[in-house]
């Protein structure tokens, strides 16, 4: 990952409804979940301040849309997720342990 794209990663994440959603599209799995439903979950409603942000954070990679009939899925990217931790802690602790270990996420697994 290069600073460009951290940069632009961390700033989709850097607002509130557009952290929540990717908090959630994380949780859901490869799956994703249908806008409906993630303004269902977030206890709004799916408009196109909802749209606005979804599409932020597809702009910065961080999430990816596939439409199904009437329906619009968004998901996670997890490798953009796991590239953006990797390169957030690839230096950790000037090259000693700390103690903390960054998995990588497997969307078919629980994280």
């Amino acid at each position: 990952m290069i600073i460009k794209e951290a940069v632009a990663a961390l700033g989709a994440l850097a607002q509130e409804t557009r952290l929540q959603i990717f908090r959630l599209l994380v949780q859901a799995g490869a799956e994703g979940l249908a806008v409906g439903v993630i303004a269902e979950r977030l206890g709004t409603e799916a408009n196109g301040r909802l749209s606005f942000h979804l599409k932020e954070l597809a702009i910065a990679g961080l999430v990816s849309a596939n439409q199904s009939g009437r329906f619009v899925y968004y998901s996670a990217n997890y490798p953009a997720m796991n590239e953006l931790l990797a390169y957030l802690t690839e230096h950790c602790c000037s090259g000693t342990p700390c103690g903390i270990d960054v998995v990588p996420c497997d969307p078919a697994k629980t994280c």
